[in-house]
């Protein structure tokens, strides 16, 4: 029998070890699919913290619950380790590591490349192996395929590889990892079947693609589509605010029109490691190509001017009331990228904080998801919403989590600057809206 019938077999009956590498807020919430449905799973992670409290049967994932951890962990269907040696003992490989920015706007794969290296070290015939960290298309082809076939093995035969970007969205009620469509692309049509099969064993629905490059193009896609369109409304805001009109009541009408229109909404700046990040491996990529990724370096660049905005706004606020920012006290209302979850990662919150720190006022905030904040040079502990709003000479909000009552925010605050029209259904001169 072929490897790729054995391997076919294996999936199919659920006899397949399945691996992850990287347990962050891709692969733990993956991990955990496939022992649902039976495929025993080893998790592998090079933070021994995360280890240890993942064979405890604790999560430290928001949408992972810790009682699904501690159940597939007692009944022996996920245990996690550091040792990369026992990828050996696994039939199929997902590699969940981060990709990050440089500061000059370039890929990062030094996770990936490090991921890959382990696996080349420890590879054996037979196995399936699917990239799912966000990447530049071409990444599976010319980085990772070279790296495994050093092994002698090759690729469609010996072993298989595919692409197949992730889709997670911390915090939605609705969506998860099993009813997300997921999309996989092979480097032969064997990877493909291969890739489609083991998703199909736990995930609602699969969608397969021609190519890896078609597979790695979908994810910048899809996160460079909200990423212009997110600009061109900033751009929008920008615009209104000069000449008085309320940005979000033109956004409401517009939306009123049954076709042809999809409302996006402004904001304090883009945060995740998705959005403001995605686009820019397309931009870097297609500058390898000698083509000029206009759109998006035009989206980056209003994007990322509205943390500034939102501090310019907070300074004409408070000079409006007689104040300086220099020696104001500001209270932040949520510092999570995003409403409802626990992830501060590129939080335009963060860049907000600093702006207004170094215009000398004197920073606090609340967040019921993050306890404390703890970035490059920060260091505040949440405070009680109205105990911060009574004390502040103005309150921002950054992040409109329901946990907030807005009502009695507007009760306590003496000034409100409110980037996330969370104030919409109140009138009142205390409030400066984006």
């Amino acid at each position: 029998m072929s490897l790729f019938n054995q391997l076919k077999s294996k999936i199919e009956s659920k006899q397949a070890v399945s691996g992850i590498v990287g347990l962050g807020y891709v692969g733990l919430p993956l991990a955990m699919e496939f022992a649902r449905v039976g495929f025993r799973t080893v998790g592998f992670d090079v933070t021994v913290s995360k280890v240890e409290k993942l064979n405890r049967g604790e999560s430290y994932i928001q949408d992972v619950p810790t009682a699904d951890v501690a159940r597939h962990v007692a009944e022996g269907r996920f245990s996690a380790t550091t040792d990369f040696a026992q990828l050996r003992d696994v039939d199929t490989i997902n590699i969940c590591v981060p990709t990050p920015l440089r500061k000059t706007k370039d890929p990062d794969m030094s996770y990936v490349v490090a991921a890959t290296e382990q696996i080349a070290k420890h590879i054996r015939p037979g196995v399936l192996i699917i990239l799912e960290s966000t990447t530049y298309p071409g990444t599976t082809d010319e980085l990772v395929l070279p790296m495994l076939e050093k092994s002698g093995l090759k690729c469609g035969e010996d072993f298989f590889l595919c692409f197949s970007p992730e889709r997670v969205d911390p915090g939605n009620p609705n969506f998860h990892t099993y009813n997300i469509p997921k999309v996989v692309g092979g480097i032969t049509p064997n990877c493909t079947e291969l890739g489609r099969l083991f998703y199909a064993q736990s995930l609602e629905t699969v969608v397969p693609v021609g190519s890896t490059s078609v597979a790695e193009m979908v994810k910048l896609l899809e996160n460079t589509f909200r990423m212009i369109n997110i600009g061109l409304v900033n751009e929008l805001a920008l615009m209104c605010g000069r000449m008085g009109i309320n940005v979000w009541e033109v956004i409401d009408a517009a939306a009123t029109k049954p076709f042809g229109f999809m409302p996006f909404y402004p904001g304090p700046g883009l945060g995740g490691h998705c959005i403001p990040i995605d686009p820019f491996y397309l931009s870097w990529k297609t500058r390898q190509a000698g083509i000029e990724a206009r759109f998006i370096e035009l989206a980056g660049y209003i994007n990322g001017q509205m943390p500034h905005f939102v501090a310019d706004k907070v300074q004409n606020a408070l000079n409006e009331h007689s104040k300086s920012v220099k020696g104001s006290h500001v209270h932040i209302l949520g510092v999570a990228y995003k409403k409802n979850i626990d992830d501060v990662r590129e939080s335009p919150a963060l860049d907000i904080i600093h702006l207004l720190k170094q215009r000398g006022a004197r920073i606090t905030y609340s967040d019921p998801y993050v306890d404390d904040l703890r970035h490059e040079g920060q260091d505040l502990t949440a405070s009680g919403v109205l105990e911060g709003c009574r004390a502040a000479d103005c309150v921002v909000i950054v992040t409109d989590h329901k946990d907030f009552d807005y009502g009695q925010v507007l009760d306590a605050s003496r000034l409100i600057v409110d980037t996330r029209n969370a104030m919409k259904a109140f009138q009142s001169g205390k409030i400066v809206r984006l």
